[in-house]
Formats: structure tokens, C-alpha cells, sequence
């Protein structure tokens, strides 16, 4: 009987960790999620084309890193053109704003796997200190939006000179 009850503490410890694991990959992964919205068709192929079963979430994986003087955002947003974003920072958030195309290729023939997601999107991303919104810049290429965002003077510090009497 002792047995089975140290068989039945190692089953619960086992579970716990794995749900414990489990939550915290999707704590993690939650934030790359971003809902894409579809848009409306514009054409007789589009509405064809709108049937087949749209992929409404998507991983948008970023990096958030800072140096001394800047917060550097890099998002990966592969198929789209710099014309298609729009970037904001409101306080300590960085949004930025969408629309992926769906380009239907022009060969014959059909989709058997649609997993790459289209339409409006919106991501916000918290930045860890305040930035000087106005002297951010952004560029787009490759697939990666870079957005550079210098840090506010009041939290970039200073080195103190030590003078001797």
C-alpha cells in the first residue's frame, strides 16, 4: 500500500511540473500571438478564394533588447512592404499596425495547405523604460521590421565624476 501512495505523490509531482511547464510556454508564446483580421474581398476570385478555411492567428516573434542609449524592437513580418505598416509609441507601449495581402498565385492549380495568415493586425509591444518617441526610427527588410527608440534622458543615467579635495 506504501507503494502505491509514493506511485500516486510522483504521478501528482509529475503532473504539477508538466502543467507548470505547460502554462509557462504559453505565457511566453502568448505574446508573439497576434490576431489577424480578415479583410473584405474585392473581386468574384477573392469570395472563391475567402472560402477556403483562413488562418486567424499568427506568431509575429520579436525581440525587445536595449544598450545604454536605445531600445531596440525587431519583429518578424515576412511578405509584406513598408508601405503596409504603421508604428506608434504612446508612453511605454509600441504599437505597431497592419495589413497583410494575400497574393493568389497565378499557376494553375489549388491549395491543399494554407497556413500563412492575411488581413489587419495589431500588435503591442511593452517597452521596459521610456523612449523619445520623436527621434524613433523604423526600417523594414528581409521580413524584419527594426524599430530603434532612444531612451528618455531622465533614464539613461549618467557617470558621476569623484573629485579629490
Amino acid at each position: 500500500m506504501e507503494r502505491m501512495s509514493e506511485l500516486k505523490r510522483g504521478l501528482q509531482h509529475t503532473w504539477e511540473s508538466l502543467a507548470e511547464g505547460w502554462q509557462h510556454v504559453r505565457d511566453r508564446a502568448a505574446s508573439a500571438l497576434t490576431h489577424f483580421r480578415p479583410t473584405k474581398p474585392q473581386t468574384g476570385e477573392a469570395v472563391r478564394e475567402a472560402s477556403f478555411p483562413q488562418v486567424s492567428w499568427a506568431l509575429l516573434g520579436s525581440d525587445v533588447f536595449e544598450d545604454q542609449d536605445r531600445i531596440v524592437v525587431r519583429i518578424e513580418i515576412p511578405g509584406m512592404d513598408k508601405k503596409d505598416f504603421e508604428v506608434e509609441v504612446h508612453d511605454v507601449v509600441l504599437t505597431v499596425r497592419g495589413e497583410k495581402h494575400f497574393e493568389k498565385e497565378t499557376t494553375e492549380g489549388r491549395y491543399s495547405v494554407r497556413q500563412c495568415a492575411y488581413g489587419s493586425f495589431r500588435r503591442s509591444i511593452p517597452l521596459p523604460l521610456p523612449v523619445i518617441a520623436e527621434r524613433a526610427e523604423a526600417r523594414y527588410r528581409d521580413g524584419v521590421l527594426r524599430i530603434e527608440l532612444p531612451k528618455a534622458e531622465h533614464v539613461r543615467g549618467r557617470r558621476i565624476a569623484i573629485r579629490s579635495d
